[in-house]
């Protein structure tokens, strides 16, 4: 029989917190009185995460689990729960209990409106940093502006999907999906609904700074040429000012004065040459994405599933 609520959450080393957040999934859902399923994907964890998800699924026929051959990452985790979800509706949301299941209820009233995509909008003033909140806000500017697929600061993965808005999402082909910007790509009719994020119940966060770099860069680089086409006019204002720079010194040189700098033409030839080795970091990224593709791997390898009645 098929369910109308599917719930996808990817799961890394979270072992502490699968119990916990199953129990508030069931609280929060049970009263609803719609057919669910709950599907957990363990991101090749560590830890017994796995072990957690396959004892849960033999007491709950509601619940599935897929586990990863390895770790292949947060996005790609969403996207194998997006495969095996049946839900009229499809709601993804993290295992850390930072987005609170009590929320799912106002989504589904959303989705009961007629939106096909229901995003949320988290308040983290009480539990992410100063300096958290300004790179995620000014990440989204940028995102934005370079992509020309508009994004609010505070978008997360915790969103209700309809699964025809699903079907849409895995017809992309992208080597390194970025589920936000494809949702928003895709343009359908939309709402947000608010919800205050709370503290991690286990744990700590997989995400340092340099994996959220590197997320931000893949994120951008998905969905714009934007960064190749940037370098083309540093090159043409840098190649304008040399010209002038050269013209003021022939100028100067015809009137018999020699102008000095050597110091300064160095600094100015070390930064553009800073700027060029950047533009060709940025062209070398985008060729290993073609490269990536051309070898036509599969996203992710899926070791094993578990569900109370039978394998996925």
């Amino acid at each position: 029989m098929k369910k109308y609520l599917s719930i996808v959450i990817p799961l890394f080393n979270e072992q502490d917190n699968v119990e916990t957040l199953l129990k508030h999934l069931k609280d929060s859902v049970t009263p609803l009185n719609k057919s669910y399923e709950i599907i957990l994907v363990d991101d090749g964890s560590k830890d017994e995460t796995w072990e957690r998800i396959s004892e849960a699924a033999q007491h709950d026929c509601n619940v599935k689990g897929i586990r990863f051959a390895r770790n292949f990452g947060h996005q790609h985790a969403l996207l194998a729960g997006l495969h095996a979800a049946e839900g009229e509706a499809v709601i993804s949301m993290d295992g850390d209990l930072q987005h609170p299941p009590s929320t799912i209820k106002n989504l589904i009233e959303e989705h009961h409106k007629g939106y096909l995509v229901v995003n949320t909008c988290r308040n983290d003033v009480k539990v992410a940093s100063f300096f958290k909140r300004t790179t995620s806000h000014y990440f989204y500017k940028i995102f934005s502006i370079l992509t020309n697929v508009p994004m609010s600061s505070g978008t997360s993965d915790f969103r209700l999907l309809d699964h025809s808005v699903v079907k849409h999402i895995l017809e992309f082909q992208d080597v390194d999906l970025f589920l936000r910007g494809a949702v928003a790509w895709l343009g359908y009719r939309s709402t947000t609904v608010p919800y205050e994020a709370n503290a991690r119940h286990s744990g700590v966060s997989k995400y340092n700074l340099k994996k959220m770099i590197r997320f931000a860069a893949k994120s951008i680089i998905s969905f714009s040429v934007k960064p190749l086409v940037l370098g083309i006019w540093i090159g043409i204002i840098t190649s304008m000012l040399a010209f002038l720079e050269i013209v003021y010194v022939v100028v100067q040189f015809s009137r018999g004065v020699t102008v000095p700098g050597w110091a300064s033409i160095i600094g100015i030839v070390s930064f553009l040459f800073g700027i060029l080795f950047i533009l060709l970091g940025i062209i070398g990224v985008y060729l290993s994405r073609i490269h990536m593709a051309l070898q036509n791997r599969p996203k992710f390898v899926i070791q094993e599933t578990t569900s109370g009645k039978e394998h996925l």
